[in-house]
Formats: C-alpha cells, structure tokens, sequence
C-alpha cells in the first residue's frame, strides 16, 4: 500500500501515527505544512507551506523543534485567531503546489490521509480534485477542536469545513462526539468512521506505572493554549496551598512564558510552581510517573493525548467537564469532573483527590485497564490498518 500523509510533520501526535505505517514496511510518503526533518524513514518529504508557517527562528526547543515567531510574540488566543484569518487565505495556492508536487512524482497513492481538518483535510480536498484519475480515496482526521473551536470561527472556515467534509471517502475521529458532529458538518453516514486515539494510543513501553510518589505533586500538562482554562488552574493553585502547603504543581511547556510567570507572580505561589520547558516523551513520562494527579482543565477537547498518557503511567485524572471527557471519566470512579471555569471548584477537586488514596489506587486499576482494553498502541493500530485496507476496497 503506498500512502500520502497530509500532516504537521513536527506533531509528535502525527508522527506516532505514520511511524506504524513506515516501522511495518508501507511506502509512506509525507506532505507537511511546516518546515520539518522528523527522524522517519519516508519514501519521500514534501513542504507544501501555508501562512505563517515559514515563520520560524533558527534556535531551537527542549525537543529540538524549530519554534514560530508567533509563539513568542503573541497569546495564544492572538495566534489562533490570526490563523482562523489568514490560513485559509494561503490554501488555494498550497493546493497547487500539492498538486504540482504529487503529479512531478507521478506518485499515485493508494490513500491520502490527511490528519485533521484545519488545515490539512481543507488543503487535501482542495487539492485532490485535481489529481489525475482514479483519484485515491481521502481519509480525513479529527482531533479534539477541529469542530468545536474552529470550524465555526469564520466564514470561510465554515466554508472550508463543510467542503472538507463533504470530500472525505472515509473518517477518523479521536472520540465519539466527533463523529457525530461530522455527519452535521456534511459527512455522509454512508461513508466509513472509526473512533481511535489521535496519536494511535499509548505506547506502554514508554508510559507505565510505578509506585505512587508520596509527595502530593500535581501535574498539568497541556500548556499555553486557546482553549486550556489555565486561569482557573493558576486562580485553584493558592486555594489548595492554603490546605495543603506541600503540594508541588508541575506545567511543562511554561517554561520562560510571559503569561505563566505573570500568574505565578501575582499569586505568589512560585516557590510552589515549577514552569518547566517542554519535555522529551521519555521525560513527560517520568515527569507523570513522578504525580498523583494530571490536570486537563479545558473548554474544548477531544481524547487528550497527554491525558491516556498519565492514565497510563497511574495518574489520578481531574479534568474539564465535557462531552467528549465523558467518554473516558466516570466521576467518582476512575477521576473527577469539574466545571473548567471554576477555580474553587477545581481546587476543592484536588483536595478531594490529594485526601484520598484509595480513591487514587481504585481509579489507578480501573485506568490502566482503560488504557489496555481501548488505548495499547499496537491494538489500536492494527485496527487502523485494517481500517486502511478496507478504504482501499472500497
């Protein structure tokens, strides 16, 4: 089977994906809408940029990524919404240069795969339309927002949407609701879904437990973005010292951001709070390993890929209460639910947490079972692949 990826080719969420398809012998081909040189051994790597992808500076991160000016620059509800303007701007152009790239190499794939809607399922529609007959089959990913945040924010990206979903032969969607949600944005019933972790899930030779610290350390993972309710997390943080004074908060990823060190000065809990630079998998391993509790304190969300990871190294979960969280937490039983706008609420859920070991030890056994049952890498995969193959019949 020979297979295009349309991806962010830095995205360690995509690469987990495409990494199966290379590791098991596919001729697997990568079109990415950012500079890129991931350490995969790819029949072929094509830059097709878009807006503000180019924009980036020569250092580089924790992780050895190239990092956008725009993070530096502006909030991230500033950078998303220059996005939601001006991306779609620059499709239309980033569609030929596809299509000119994919006809020069006479590629013909057998399947396009383009993982997640904005902007790589808009640049994959657009795109295929073009290419010689018989055009492959376009299988589009949804990840957590792509409906729920972004496909509403403008005109053109309603626009965009619809037509993407309209285009797409097949669907994956990283949990229930999505798919749902696609049949309202165009999607036909008709046509093929499956509900699998965005990443591919867990990879339990990376991800495992060991015995629960004893320190009360609280871990949130998601970092500085549009829809992460960091100001409730920052405004729970002295709630929950003013209790429970030996608690460690750890936020990977903040690291020398203006925005986090201004929380933690205002609040005056730094000497609590540790802003840490973004981590290594390997390190966001140990990083959970070494926490009670994780922390996914969001207004839009799909199946968190940081959050099967904790699961899956024995964190306890207390996350926003969402539809699509629904799907993985039962509250009281394997984590706890609270209002993402509340930071009383989501402190009185740490103490809650931090006061009771077996509750943490009861939800750690259900989780990991979670984890084995519906996140264990290699299963979940395998199921993908068949998926692959049954697009292809069709």
């Amino acid at each position: 089977m020979k297979l295009l990826f349309i991806a962010d080719g830095r995205s360690q969420i995509a690469l987990n994906w495409i990494s199966y398809f290379v590791d098991a012998g596919y001729e697997v081909h990568l079109a990415s809408i950012y500079p890129c040189q991931p350490d995969l051994d790819f029949a072929s790597l094509t830059i097709i940029p878009v807006a503000f992808s180019g924009a980036v500076e020569q250092g580089s991160t924790g992780v050895g990524e190239k990092r956008s000016l725009l993070r530096k620059l502006a909030t991230p509800q500033v950078r998303t919404w220059l996005r939601h303007q001006f991306v779609p701007l620059s499709l239309p152009k980033a569609a030929s240069n596809l299509q000119y790239a994919v006809g020069v190499s006479n590629l013909k794939p057998d399947l396009i795969h383009a993982m997640r809607i904005p902007y790589e399922g808009m640049l994959a529609g657009l795109a295929s339309d073009a290419l010689p007959a018989p055009r492959p089959p376009l299988l589009i990913s949804v990840w957590g927002n792509d409906f729920t945040l972004h496909a509403s924010a403008t005109r053109q990206l309603i626009k965009l949407t619809r037509f993407a979903m309209e285009r797409a032969d097949a669907l994956h969607t990283d949990c229930h609701r999505d798919l749902k949600l696609a049949h309202h944005w165009g999607f036909s019933k008709e046509k093929p879904g499956v509900v699998l972790p965005g990443a591919g899930g867990i990879q339990t030779e990376i991800f495992f437990p060991q015995e629960e610290p004893r320190q009360p350390v609280v871990i949130n993972p998601r970092g500085l973005r549009a829809y992460v309710r960091n100001d409730t997390f920052f405004k729970a943080v002295p709630q929950v010292l003013a209790r429970q004074p030996q608690t460690r908060f750890l936020c990977p990823a903040m690291q020398n951001q203006p925005e986090a060190e201004e929380w933690a000065s205002r609040l005056g809990v730094g000497e609590s709070l540790e802003l840490q630079p973004l981590l290594t998998r390997s390190q966001m391993a140990e990083t959970f390993r070494q926490s009670q509790i994780v922390l996914s304190i969001t207004t839009h969300d799909g199946t968190p890929n940081t959050l099967l990871e904790a699961l899956a190294c024995g964190c306890f979960p207390i996350v926003g209460d969402i539809e699509s969280l629904r799907e993985w937490i039962s509250p009281g039983v394997n984590g706890l639910l609270v209002d993402p706008a509340d930071p009383k609420a989501l402190a009185d859920a740490i103490l809650v947490a931090l006061g009771d070991p077996g509750l943490r030890a009861s939800a750690r056994e259900h989780n990991l079972r979670l984890i084995a049952e519906r996140a264990n890498y290699r299963k979940v995969m395998g199921e993908a692949e068949r998926f692959y193959s049954q697009i292809c019949a069709i």
